[in-house]
Formats: C-alpha cells, structure tokens, sequence
C-alpha cells in the first residue's frame, strides 16, 4: 500500500513539473525549440541556433503589392 501511495504522489509531481529550456522569441510569441509542432511556423532563429517556432496567426504579412 504504501508503494502504491509513493508511486501516485511522483505520478503528481512529475504532472506538476514544466518543461525547461524553452525561450520566449518574436515579440514573446514564439517559443526557441528543436523542432517547431505540426501548428506552428519557423519565422527567425533564436539566439541559441534553435528554431523560433511561432503560431501562423502571429507571423507578419506578405505584401502583395509592394508600392
């Protein structure tokens, strides 16, 4: 019982714990990463020669017609 108590209580902790290494980038909407995610584009780079991976939605526009 009491390996069944100790197990739950790390299977808690390891839940409560966040992933390190992760810089914010682009004006603190992109995320320095190995690897973006399938929803996200690669924009820039960060500082640490990794991806700054950032959501579409936040990336600038082209422009179409340059005048």
């Amino acid at each position: 019982m009491k390996l069944l108590w100790l197990t739950v209580a790390a299977l808690l902790l390891l839940t409560q714990l966040t992933p390190g290494g992760t810089r914010k980038c682009w004006n603190l909407h992109g995320k320095c990463r190995q690897k973006c995610s399938r929803r996200e584009r690669t924009y820039v780079y960060c500082t640490n020669n990794k991806l700054c991976c950032v959501k579409p939605k936040f990336q600038p526009r082209e422009n179409l017609w340059p005048f």
